[in-house]
C-alpha cells in the first residue's frame, strides 16, 4: 500500500522530511511524493508534484550509486541549502556572521577518491557502494572524478585480481599527483613474496607512480608529489588531501586573507602543509599535526623549497595535548583545521590566550558553531565566513571563518 506525503524540508543527510517524521530520499521541499512506508522510511519513491528546483541528474549512475545525494536538485537550491545549514548551526548559538557567496568545485574535479573493489566470478568490479548497501555500483561515467581517477578503476580491478579475497572488498584510494596515480590499498591479502611481485607488475603495467598495500610501499616509479604554495610535498600513502584543486585554492585564499601581514603563525592540525607552506612565504610557522609521517612530509617539502621563512614541524596530539596559553601567546595568528569532531580542547585554550587572529577551517558546521560560540563568549569577534562546496552534489559542507580579538596583547 502506497503512502502519500508532502516534503517539508531536507535533513542534514539530504533526505526529504515530511510530517511524522517520514524520510524520503532524493526528494525536495514542497514536493508531493508517494511510496512504500517501512517504519519512518519511504521507499520506492514516486514524485507526484515536483519542485521547481528539481533537475535531471547529470550522472547516469545516480539512481544506483550512493556517492551523491543531491544531483536531483539545482545548483542554486544546493547553494542556498548548504549556506542555510551553516547559518542555522550558528543561529542556534546566537551567531550571525557575514556570509560570503558559496564557492562550488566544478564537475569532474575530484582528485582523490576511495573505491570499493571486489573480485567476482568473472573478474573484478570497482565503484561506490549503493545507498545504505554493500552492493558495489560501477561508475565508469562518474561526473565527480577527474578522468585520471576514472581510468584508475581499471588499476583497482587489476590489483583486486591479484590481492583481494573472494569474501571481502578492497578499499582502494586513488589520488592524482604530478607524476601519476598514487594508489593506496587497504583490506587485501597478507603480503608474501609472490604477491608483492605480482602487485609490482600491475603497478608497472599501469604506470602507477606509487602503490602501497596496507601501508607498505610495494612499488614507486616516482615520488607522487603535491604542490602547496611553492613547495613540493610527497604525502604518506593514503594521507589526507583536500578533495579538489578548486576547493583547496578557495580555502587557502581565505586563510591567507585572514593571516595577511602575520609574522608568527601556528598552524594546528596542519596535515602535510596545505596552509603552512603558502603562509611561510610571509611568516614564520609552527606546524602541529598528530600524524608523524605527515609531519615528516611537510618538513621535507619545506626543506626542498626556496624563498620560504622557517617552519617548525611538530608531531603532537592536539586533542590530548592542545597548545596552552603560554605557547599560544607567541603567535599573532592561529590556523585551525580540525577533523569533524572540531577542536574543543584547543579552542578552550585559545579562548584564554586571546590571539589576535584565528582562521578556522571546518568540515562540520555543527562542531564549528560550538567552537565559535566558545570563542565569541571569550571576546573574539566572528567576522566573515566563506562556505566552500568541494564535495559537489553531496551533503558535506566546508567553511573558513575569521575571528579577531580586541583583547590581544600588542
Amino acid at each position: 500500500m502506497n503512502t502519500e506525503v508532502t516534503i517539508n524540508r531536507l535533513g542534514h543527510q539530504g533526505d526529504g522530511i515530511a510530517d511524522g517524521p517520514v524520510y524520503a530520499p532524493r526528494t525536495l521541499p514542497g514536493e508531493v511524493v508517494s511510496g512504500v512506508l517501512t517504519g519512518a522510511q519511504l521507499g520506492e519513491v514516486r514524485i507526484i508534484t515536483p519542485s521547481e528546483s528539481r533537475v535531471s541528474p547529470p550522472c547516469r549512475h545516480y539512481k544506483a550509486c550512493g556517492g551523491c545525494q543531491l544531483q536531483h536538485a539545482s545548483d542554486e537550491f544546493v547553494a542556498d541549502w548548504k549556506i542555510g545549514l551553516v547559518r542555522s548551526a550558528l543561529e542556534s548559538h546566537g551567531l550571525e556572521p557575514d556570509m560570503r557567496p558559496l564557492l562550488t568545485s566544478p564537475a569532474r574535479s575530484r582528485r582523490r577518491a576511495t573505491l570499493a573493489v571486489r573480485r567476482t566470478k568473472k573478474g573484478a568490479m570497482s565503484g561506490f557502494y549503493g545507498r545504505a548497501s554493500d552492493v558495489i555500483t560501477p561508475v565508469p561515467d562518474c561526473q565527480l572524478l577527474q578522468p585520471g581517477l576514472v581510468a584508475g578503476m581499471k588499476v583497482a580491478e587489476a590489483l583486486a585480481m591479484q590481492g583481494a579475497s573472494r569474501k571481502g572488498a578492497l578499499a582502494v584510494t586513488l589520488t592524482e599527483s604530478r607524476e601519476g596515480l598514487d594508489v593506496s590499498v587497504m583490506g587485501g591479502k597478507p603480503l608474501d613474496g609472490p604477491l608483492q611481485q605480482n602487485l609490482a607488475q600491475v603497478a608497472q603495467a599501469h604506470h602507477v607512480a606509487r602503490l602501497s598495500w596496507d601501508g607498505d610501499v610495494i612499488a614507486m616509479a616516482a615520488p607522487p608529489t603535491q604542490v602547496f604554495g611553492t613547495a613540493k610535498v610527497v604525502p604518506p600513502p593514503g594521507a589526507f588531501l583536500q578533495a579538489t584543486d578548486a576547493g583547496e585554492e578557495a580555502l587557502v585564499a581565505a586563510v591567507c586573507e585572514i593571516a595577511e601581514g602575520a609574522t608568527r603563525v601556528a598552524d594546528l592540525f596542519a596535515g602535510c602543509g596545505t596552509f603552512s607552506l603558502p603562509l611561510a612565504r610571509g611568516a614564520e610557522v609552527l606546524a602541529v599535526e598528530g600524524d608523524d609521517e605527515m609531519v615528516q612530509a611537510l618538513d621535507q617539502g619545506w626543506r626542498g623549497a626556496t624563498g620560504l621563512k622557517h617552519i617548525t614541524s611538530v608531531a603532537r596530539d592536539l586533542f590530548r595535548r592542545p597548545l596552552l596559553v603560554d605557547e599560544l601567546e607567541k603567535f599573532d595568528t592561529v590556523v585551525l583545521d580540525p577533523p569533524r569532531a572540531g577542536a574543543a580542547a584547543q579552542v578552550a585554550e585559545l579562548a584564554k590566550a586571546q590571539v589576535a587572529r584565528i582562521a578556522y577551517v571546518s568540515c562540520n558546521p555543527v562542531t564549528f558553531a560550538r567552537d565559535a560560540k566558545t570563542l565569541t563568549d571569550a571576546g573574539y569577534d566572528l567576522g566573515w565566513l566563506q562556505v566552500v562546496d568541494q564535495f559537489r552534489w553531496s551533503v558535506h559542507t566546508e567553511l573558513a571563518a575569521s575571528f579577531t580579538s580586541s583583547n590581544a596583547k600588542k
